[in-house]
């Protein structure tokens, strides 16, 4: 989804001309309150882990303009308050577009100190399309089936059968879902989280988003400024690139990250013996993924499943020892049966699904401007890729829907001149998803919000994934809503965890073991 790799610097300069106008029907100075629903019925849904999971349906309009009109489902879970001091809803989503959100409810009131999660009813939900909601979209099922062509368009073939494959997404999302794909957009969608609002009937919301789920929070904020009480951003979106720059700078971020693998992989030249230059290292991958496009591992993993499965090493560090034991097997073993195991454990668009890759598009054609002259994209993407080859073509194909979408683009929120109450920011200064600048941008954005930056981290989703630092702020704000205030263009500072280590020599344990909230955040934002 987003920008480039950065490092700790100066705010990134919010540049006029760079976002549009509030969409038609979303202007904030006539945010009515919702049409007040019957009362949630909760019921239990919950596991041993966490048996106080209540889930309940929430209808709200398909299109908000038409409050009588066609109505769908939205999916909730609730981890009720127990404490005598209740703060109200704080509403949690994963990201995306096309994350699901209703298991993220359990982990962040577990991961909470109990004194603050006590104090809220947290509640997570499946946005619309997603997941448990209704309808859930599906626009082309199995259309990550392998083997795929290679992602790098080096003749025209190639480049015409990605076409095809993009242009008959399209295509196909719009002939089933003809009548839904108009409200699939995060307006929409912020629109839903007020309706969620307005049926717990809380006067204002406490709000806390990852990656896509940064971009839903700082819209809602702008469309419902005087509704927010609480707000957490975690691996923030740039909204002044919404989509079609965020990706094509998000290429070099994941190319930086890509390298500092095989450097990693270098420093252990011991345990993979892949040599101890990072530069041949990361030949040995490109060697390898040269012999994948001319012969899949297990009959699965081609040129661009490798990429798949190498990808989410870029949002999280803690799969690199499995992704480098994967490596090491298939080059100095010839074994690729860790290749495809790894690739069945990690593969980016196998973790988003079918449901979530469709959800995907949708938002990100429908929110904002793509260009429809593939010319366009194939000269921006090929200048990229000369800078960074790791992801660039992947990504490429990835969002090539929107440029033969069904349904015209509504254009980006403009979040200038949102007054709020304090919020609280997060960012990792090598996040490679939503790199640095984008943090920067809506801290800038956003007035009164505080900024705290993991300085050196490289994960996506920093916060409650064992930063201590990081996580003590998150705290304190959730509990009494006080934020750190710097002198400079950032608040505090939190140093980066460190790197991984190897699992160990025995290349025949292999797991795909992360964090658990790296298990719930959607990839590709």
């Amino acid at each position: 989804m987003n920008k480039r790799a950065a490092v700790l610097c100066a705010a990134a300069v919010v540049m006029a001309g760079t976002v549009t106008a509030v969409p038609a029907g979303a202007s904030p100075s006539h945010a009515a309150e919702p049409a007040r629903t019957a009362k949630l019925a909760w019921k239990g849904c919950g596991t041993t882990a966490q048996p106080t999971l209540r889930c309940t349906s929430l209808k709200v309009p398909l299109d908000h303009t038409q409050p009588d009109g066609k109505q769908i489902t939205l999916a909730l879970s609730r981890v009720p308050h127990t404490a005598k001091t209740y703060q109200g809803p704080l509403l949690v989503n994963p990201g995306g577009p096309g994350g699901r959100g209703l298991s993220l409810a359990s982990f962040v009131a577990s991961a909470l100190p109990k004194a603050v999660s006590a104090q809220y009813d947290i509640i997570g939900f499946d946005p619309r399309g997603v997941g448990k909601s209704t309808p859930a979209l599906d626009c082309a099922p199995g259309h990550f089936g392998p083997v795929r062509p290679d992602s790098v368009p080096s003749t025209e073939a190639i480049e015409r059968a990605n076409l095809k494959r993009a242009r008959s997404f399209a295509a196909a999302c719009g002939k089933k879902y003809a009548d839904v794909l108009p409200y699939i957009d995060t307006v929409s969608a912020v629109r839903d989280m007020d309706a969620i609002r307005a049926a717990v009937g809380a006067p204002r919301l406490n709000y806390f988003g990852y990656s896509y789920g940064t971009y839903l929070g700082a819209v809602y904020a702008k469309l419902y400024p005087q509704r927010v009480r609480r707000l957490v951003l975690d691996s923030i979106v740039d909204p002044t690139g919404v989509w079609y720059e965020d990706n094509l700078t998000q290429d070099l971020a994941f190319n930086d990250r890509h390298r500092a693998l095989m450097a990693w992989i270098a420093r252990y030249d011991k345990t993979y013996k892949l040599g101890s230059d990072p530069e041949k290292v990361e030949t040995k991958w490109y060697a390898m993924r040269a012999a994948l496009g001319r012969k899949p591992a297990g009959g699965k993993v081609g040129a661009s499943e490798l990429e798949d499965t190498f990808l989410p090493g870029g949002y999280y560090n803690g799969y690199w020892p499995h992704l480098a034991e994967a490596f090491s097997a298939y080059v100095n073993h010839k074994d690729a049966e860790p290749l495809v195991e790894a690739y069945e454990n990690f593969a980016a668009v196998d973790a988003a699904g079918d449901n979530g890759y469709s959800i995907y598009t949708s938002v990100q054609c429908r929110d904002a401007f793509w260009p429809r002259d593939w010319d366009e994209w194939r000269a921006d993407n090929w200048s990229v890729y000369a800078k960074a080859p790791f992801m660039t073509w992947n990504n490429a194909w990835y969002n090539a829907p929107c440029a033969f979408w069904p349904t015209r683009p509504l254009g980006p929120v403009n979040l200038a001149d949102v007054e709020l109450p304090p919020a609280m920011l997060f960012q990792a200064t090598e996040d490679a998803a939503t790199p640095y600048e984008g943090g920067a941008t809506v801290h800038a954005l956003l007035r009164g919000s505080s900024l705290v930056v993991e300085d050196g981290g490289q994960n996506h989703g920093i916060t409650l994934s064992g930063n201590t630092c990081l996580d003590k702020h998150l705290a304190t704000y959730l509990k009494n809503g006080t934020v750190p205030r710097g002198a400079g263009e950032v608040d505090a500072v939190c140093k980066a965890q460190p790197d991984p280590k190897p699992l160990g020599s025995k290349v025949a344990a292999r797991t795909a073991h992360g964090s658990t909230l790296h298990g719930l955040l959607g990839f590709r934002g």
